[in-house]
């Protein structure tokens, strides 16, 4: 069962949930120290409340990681559930934006009651709907956005960060880049929570390895003429140019440096590479050198299987192949559910304590080495690979040729270091039955 809501239908929803309540119908009224609704029995089912973008800067990439939490509870569903109880979801379009952030987890919260909620692209937006998560005590599963923040100064008890951050990604590349390309960098960025973080975090382990920045330019979401950035490259000659570039503005950039001839020279480092803002472009859309958790040709345990399953399930969208984004939605629901199952409950206190120092195989993750989610940040320890464009194709779906697989503790961000979760004791207990 799933639903969708969107601002339209928001009043009428709010209309019908006071009349619930006069009615003598269950309402959510915290937050309290103790948020706990009791099922009337165990065939109530478990309520996952999605938080993945349909519009904004990353609408393709919100609906690609839709497409993996659904396969997971579908999954789920087609074993007989979680401790025999059907998986449902309730999803909202959070718009790419902080505030339709905020707005859509006080819903899912306080009138869907859900037990957990799940997503995240734009990391301004992840934080916005991990404050509403911390308040009431709901755990939080922030999917994939990347900024080292997310599991540094803004990290939550109930939260839970599952994409590499930006920092990982650049100390797998750095060094290298350095080696291989020189010492004259350019940095350009979105200026928002994720690029300004990405870019600061680059910029740092850059010029510890002896990168001398040329410039540094701040890059407005929705820029769609870089002529002029373009044109102090240009002017500038940097040996790497690296990037904090995501979304719509990554796919316009990319093809204006392809046409100003700038795409082999300088040398591009692009941090990450999500596939929904390649696919469909063609190999020579993933320019230069960057980083990526997981690619669907990697000969490791389980990934055939998984994109066969992907593939049969969704026969007709555009990205005919999973990459990244939907692997670590997919991925991350399973773990929830699974932790659901082995906890014997939905309460977050136990849901988080099974979670903190959770050690995962690299078999079960479809990744090289094995991952654990560090108990003091949150912040899912996996392996980084560094990847660039396949000239040598084996397939029209081939764009990535992985270069290397940087274990967990290579590339561990220091910004972790810089979170300080709320005491249990401090976090609302959270029960939705």
């Amino acid at each position: 069962m799933s639903s969708k809501i969107t601002r339209r239908s928001m009043l009428r929803g709010t209309a019908l949930a006071t009349a619930g309540v006069a009615g003598g119908g269950a309402a959510f009224l915290g937050p309290w120290k103790h948020n706990r609704v009791y099922a009337a029995g165990t065939d109530k089912p478990i309520k996952i409340g999605l938080t993945h973008d349909a519009s904004g800067q990353f609408a393709n990439s919100g609906q690609a990681e839709k497409r993996g939490t659904i396969m997971a509870i579908e999954e789920a569903n087609a074993k007989g559930g979680v401790l025999g109880r059907k998986v449902e979801y309730v999803w909202m379009d959070t718009e790419t934006t902080p505030q339709t952030g905020t707005r859509v987890a006080e819903r899912l919260i306080t009138r869907e009651n859900v037990h957990f909620m799940v997503g995240a692209i734009q990391s301004g937006t992840a934080n916005a709907i991990s404050q509403v998560a911390q308040k009431y005590g709901c755990v939080y599963f922030n999917t994939n956005s990347s900024s080292p923040t997310e599991s540094g100064k803004n990290c939550h008890r109930v939260k839970f960060v599952w994409d590499g951050s930006g920092e990982n990604f650049s100390r797998a590349a750095a060094k290298n880049a350095i080696d291989a390309f020189g010492k004259k960098w350019m940095f350009l960025y979105n200026d928002y929570v994720w690029g300004q973080n990405t870019n600061k975090a680059t910029k740092t382990v850059a010029t510890k390895y002896g990168a001398s920045t040329v410039d540094e330019v701040a890059i407005p979401v929705g820029t769609r003429d870089f002529s002029a950035i373009l044109l102090k490259i240009q002017q500038q000659k940097p040996d790497v140019v690296a990037a904090a570039v995501g979304g719509d503005d990554f796919k316009v950039m990319r093809k204006q440096v392809s046409d100003m001839g700038l795409d082999n020279k300088p040398a591009w480092l692009n941090n990450q590479q999500d596939w929904p803002d390649v696919y469909g472009l063609g190999a020579e859309a993933a320019f230069g050198v960057f980083g990526t958790t997981w690619y669907h040709l990697l000969d490791l345990p389980g990934v055939k299987e998984f994109v066969a399953r992907y593939q049969e399930r969704y026969p007709t969208t555009r990205i005919a192949v999973p990459g990244n984004v939907t692997y670590n939605g997919y991925v991350a629901m399973r773990e929830l559910l699974r932790v659901v199952e082995e906890t014997g409950g939905t309460d977050n206190t136990k849901i988080i304590k099974a979670l903190e120092g959770r050690q995962m195989s690299a078999a079960d993750r479809m990744q090289t080495h094995g991952a654990v989610i560090d108990p003091n940040s949150h912040h899912v320890q996996q392996t980084v690979y560094l990847a660039r464009g396949n000239k040598n194709p084996k397939d029209k779906t081939d764009y990535f040729e992985i270069l290397t697989a940087a274990d967990p503790e290579s590339v561990r961000a220091s910004a972790d270091a810089v979170c300080k979760l709320e005491s249990f004791a401090d976090t609302p207990s959270y029960d939705q039955g």
